[in-house]
């Protein structure tokens, strides 16, 4: 399986969970599928009454500079840690 297919399987993986993963973990999750689909973080940072768009964004834009192959192995990772203990 190639890296892309194993990302994109992931990506499907998540819906699977039965138990909601954490705030942090959900941020990680967002975060480094953005960076690793899209790459550096893209557009304005949301104004301060946009709480959950500005996390979004800082949780992004703190993986600025890394690649999105490592990105996408990252994610891999964490949704199979989740998935060994959120079922």
């Amino acid at each position: 399986m190639s890296d892309i297919q194993a990302f994109e399987q992931a990506k499907q993986d998540v819906g699977t969970l039965t138990k909601r993963p954490s705030n942090d973990d959900l941020l990680y999750l967002y975060a480094h599928y953005k960076q690793g689909s899209v790459g550096d973080v893209q557009g304005k940072r949301p104004g301060m009454l946009d709480v959950k768009g500005r996390a979004m964004y800082d949780a992004w834009a703190k993986l600025k500079g890394v690649g999105q192959q490592d990105a996408r192995q990252r994610y891999i990772a964490k949704v199979s840690a989740l998935l060994a203990s959120h079922r």
